[in-house]
Order: structure tokens, then C-alpha cells, then sequence
């Protein structure tokens, strides 16, 4: 099994009908809209072999084109994991998923790369995520989800409280990691995932990531090599794009 290699593709799930930021992949960042900048990212993956875009819009669908991708209508769907799993189920080709957020413009090759790296098969996992060191000062912020790990590497818990609590100052604090919102399914487990009904923990901190533990999956939680920076509203543009400016000038 060590000598297989996974066929992956990259799926980025986009609806028009964003509550905070209605049309949000079309938002315009340096001349282009934010789903092409996160198409071209995807695709710069060495692991990545398609990138797709599931959406409910033909405008999104008409620019991902434009951008190199596949676009495949989905209709509504409850989530974007939903999303993804109508869209690539039915599709040949692939043994392993990455749901890829749309709203992170800068997102990171390496970071996909490492993910799907970690996904080798003979593990027995059918899902994986990334997770990033997260200072004691932003424990307490519910925007920032919490994940603590077994000794191997898999999920015990994520949380929007800080988890976990560091009742003796200085022990905690190599093992503090925010998870980033970014996943890896192999096609089995993606399957599996959208057929559970959502849970009780998971409906309370509103973790979709929850309904897979409650129901016995494993997530493989992988260190991140880099920061991810996401577009959470229309105050975030001006600050992404002096961002994306900055590595230009700076040649990374």
C-alpha cells in the first residue's frame, strides 16, 4: 500500500447567497474576482490533479470557468461539504477530496500539499484537516475553533471554547492549535459523512466537524505549514489585497 499514490482533486464549494457577504466569490480582489485567485492557488498544488467548483450560481460557474476550473451546479445544499459531495460523488477519477474554503484568496499549495501528503493510503483514515499553533490571547474568541489531539494524531475534540484549559500555567501551551477550515475526504468517507444526520454536538457549537466524531469517524490533524487568512466580510478585501501586494514586492 506504501507504494500507492492517491489521485486527489481540489473542490471549492461557492454559493451566491452568503448571509454576511451575499456574492462573495465574485468580490473583486487586484482586477479579479476572489474565486479565481483561490482556483489558481489550488491548482499551483503539486498533489492537486483537477480543480472543480460546486456552486449554485451560473455567474460563479461562468467566472470559475474563465479561471480554469470545472463548474458543477449543485442546486441547494444544507452545507458546502454537501455541496462538495454533489458535485464529485457521481464523478470518476479521484480517491481523495479536498474541500478548499472560497473565500481564502491567498490560500497556501503547501498547505493542500501537506494534507493530502498525510492522506497516504494504508492509514485507514477517511478524513483529515490542518491546525495552526494559536497564542493563550486568542483562546477565548469563538471565531477561532479549537482542536486537541490523541497521541497519534487524530481529533479527540473541537471546540469554540478554549480547549484546552490551561489550569497549570505554561503546560498547555505547545498543545493549543486552531484548526483550519480546510478537509480531506477519501471517497468513502465522504460518502458516509453526508449521509449522517447532523448531531447534538454539533448543532450546539455549530461544528460540522463534530457530526464525524459523534458517529465514530477519525480526523487525521495535521500541522499547517502556513497561515490561512480568510474573507470573512467586505472590510477584509482592502486588508487581503495590501496582503497579496506585499508578497508581490516582496517575491513570495
Amino acid at each position: 500500500m506504501e507504494n500507492l499514490k492517491l489521485t486527489a482533486i481540489a473542490v471549492i464549494p461557492a454559493r451566491w447567497a452568503s448571509t454576511r457577504f451575499p456574492g462573495k466569490p465574485l468580490a473583486s480582489i487586484a482586477g479579479e474576482p476572489m474565486i479565481a485567485h483561490v482556483i489558481r492557488r489550488a491548482a499551483e498544488a503539486q498533489t492537486i490533479g483537477e480543480v472543480v467548483v460546486a456552486t449554485d450560481d451560473e455567474r460563479i460557474a461562468e467566472a470559475s470557468r474563465k479561471a480554469g476550473a470545472v463548474a458543477v451546479m449543485t442546486g441547494e445544499c444544507p452545507s458546502g461539504t454537501d455541496r462538495v459531495a454533489a458535485a464529485v460523488l457521481g464523478r470518476p477519477g479521484w480517491d481523495l477530496v479536498v474541500n478548499v474554503q472560497g473565500d481564502e484568496p491567498m490560500l497556501s499549495a503547501r498547505n493542500i500539499n501537506a494534507l493530502v501528503s498525510g492522506m497516504a493510503p494504508g492509514h485507514e483514515i477517511e478524513m483529515g484537516t490542518l491546525c495552526r499553533p494559536l497564542s493563550l490571547s486568542d483562546q477565548n474568541d469563538p471565531d477561532s475553533v479549537k482542536v486537541v489531539r490523541r497521541t497519534d494524531g487524530r481529533a479527540l475534540y473541537f471546540s469554540r471554547a478554549p480547549i484546552p484549559f490551561p489550569r497549570v500555567t505554561g503546560c498547555a501551551a505547545d498543545l493549543i492549535r486552531r484548526h483550519l477550515g480546510i478537509y480531506a475526504f477519501t471517497r468513502e468517507g465522504l460518502r458516509r459523512f453526508v449521509e449522517l444526520e447532523p448531531s447534538p454536538l454539533e448543532r450546539t457549537e455549530c461544528l460540522e466537524q463534530l457530526r464525524a466524531l459523534e458517529n465514530g469517524m477519525d480526523i487525521l490533524v495535521l500541522d499547517a505549514p502556513d497561515e490561512a487568512i480568510g474573507v470573512d466580510s467586505p472590510e477584509d478585501l482592502q486588508r487581503v489585497e495590501q496582503l497579496m501586494r506585499r508578497r508581490s514586492a516582496l517575491g513570495s
